[in-house]
């Protein structure tokens, strides 16, 4: 059971937030948890004479975050300068073993990277022809049609009159999927399933060995 804050420390921390205190600095103050001192000041609103201040924190906050995002991006380039031949077909098969059928070759998703990505590694590390590849879209029925075609098409580079199929969803994307989902599936691509499969258990079998 959580211990109860006492009636006066509750009305510091809204005296704090009003004078536009941050959370964590809150928590110092009062020596409070995180989520009780973010259930105290939900709705308490900034003095007019501490907005400014308010906001140069904010605005701080957000050139740290920007900041870590661009370290981020540096160590990420500065790990991965290039990819082989041979890393692409492991990430290629990481990422059919995560979001792949394991019927029959073909992957669904509403991420345009993801789909991309697919698309490229299946005809430049396997090979496969371009008229192998067969894509359909699946839609909430309140999305433009065209649109998603268009947008998929773009993602893909394969024409949108040559979709095999658009499949509509009852109901509507309330903010989800603005394009909706993207299926592509290799014609006659059972045997390259079954390499991929291998390519899976080979993996797997390596790292059983690291460890």
């Amino acid at each position: 059971m959580s211990k109860l804050i006492p009636k006066e420390t509750i009305l510091k921390i809204k005296d704090l937030r009003s004078k536009g205190y941050s959370l964590p600095e809150i928590q110092r103050e009062v020596g409070v948890g995180a989520g009780s001192v973010f259930r105290h000041i939900h709705g308490v609103k900034i003095l007019p004479e501490y907005v400014q201040q308010w906001h140069m924190k904010r605005g701080g906050s957000f050139k740290r975050m920007k900041m870590r995002e661009k370290q981020a991006v540096e160590k990420a380039n500065d790990s991965i300068p290039s990819v082989s031949t041979k890393e692409k077909l492991i990430f290629l098969t990481a990422l059919y073993w995560g979001e792949g059928s394991k019927g029959d070759l073909n992957l669904m998703n509403s991420d345009p990277e993801l789909v991309r990505v697919f698309v490229q590694g299946l005809k430049e590390v396997f090979q496969v022809p371009g008229d192998h590849l067969r894509v359909s879209i699946r839609i909430y029925e309140d999305l433009d049609r065209q649109k998603c075609l268009q947008y998929w098409s773009n993602i893909t580079g394969i024409p949108a009159e040559e979709f095999v199929s658009v499949d509509v969803i009852e109901g509507r994307k309330k903010g989800k999927l603005p394009y909706g989902m993207c299926r592509i599936r290799v014609l006659k691509g059972c045997d390259l399933l079954k390499y991929m499969k291998a390519l899976r258990v080979r993996i797997s079998s390596l790292f059983a060995l690291v460890a």
